[in-house]
């Protein structure tokens, strides 16, 4: 099964209220060595999160506006101006905040980092209450998995279990998880199926499908008769 953010999350988080200083928030980031940390009320609920980067507009930007060049001044958003001249927590953070759930895959909450370019995200349950966190690295742990148990997952729980198909048809390789996959599925379309859902195993790298799939006028027949 995929792996979720329950399975690579960790469950002590460091958060700040919001009316937390930015001296405070200064001190625990070096203290704890996160790179962002999540603000909560006073229910623990996630309402914004606080980076490195919105320090660091303070530093680079706060009573600076009027000796900046008039091109950068222009490229500024208003919004980092403000950041600049905030005081607490809740002044400077990012709302409202990207959030995984423990049931989210590790797949989607990769997706949402890369596409947002964030480097961890608070991990909340159905109430928005602060459970978890999760980073870059713990997305990465999944790839730990060792090729013996990912080949054991492929041929005993997917080809056999799922597929009902005689393990012995598919020849199955596994190194530093790149799955090799050879054997004659009965229809084209049987291979294809297999494929995506070894592409899905937690641990794999890659599949290098080297199946050898019938004619499409023996998949549709296969099909039927």
């Amino acid at each position: 099964m995929d792996a979720k953010v329950r399975d690579v999350m960790t469950g002590e988080v460091v958060a700040v209220r919001r009316d937390a200083s930015f001296k405070e928030m200064a001190a625990r980031l070096r203290e704890c060595r996160v790179s962002a940390f999540p603000v909560i009320d006073e229910n623990r609920r996630v309402i914004g999160v606080v980076s490195e980067a919105d320090l660091l507009a303070k530093e680079a930007l706060a009573g600076e506006h009027a000796g900046l060049p008039a091109a950068l001044t222009g490229i500024l958003h208003h919004k980092e101006y403000k950041k600049a001249d905030g005081l607490t927590a809740g002044d400077l953070m990012t709302h409202p905040a990207v959030t995984a759930r423990p049931e989210d895959t590790v797949e989607h909450a990769a997706r949402l980092m890369y596409t947002l370019q964030v480097k961890r995200l608070p991990v909340v349950d159905a109430g928005g209450y602060l459970v978890g966190i999760v980073s870059r690295a713990d997305l990465l742990s999944v790839f730990d998995r060792k090729d013996e148990e990912i080949h054991a997952e492929i041929v005993n729980d997917i080809i056999l279990r799922d597929f009902l198909i005689d393990p012995a048809v598919f020849t199955v390789n596994v190194a530093d998880g790149v799955v090799t996959i050879k054997g004659n599925p009965e229809t084209a379309d049987l291979g294809h199926r297999l494929v995506t859902r070894i592409r899905h195993v937690q641990g794999v790298v890659a599949v290098r499908d080297e199946l050898a799939y019938p004619p499409a006028e023996r998949s549709i027949a296969g099909l039927y008769f």
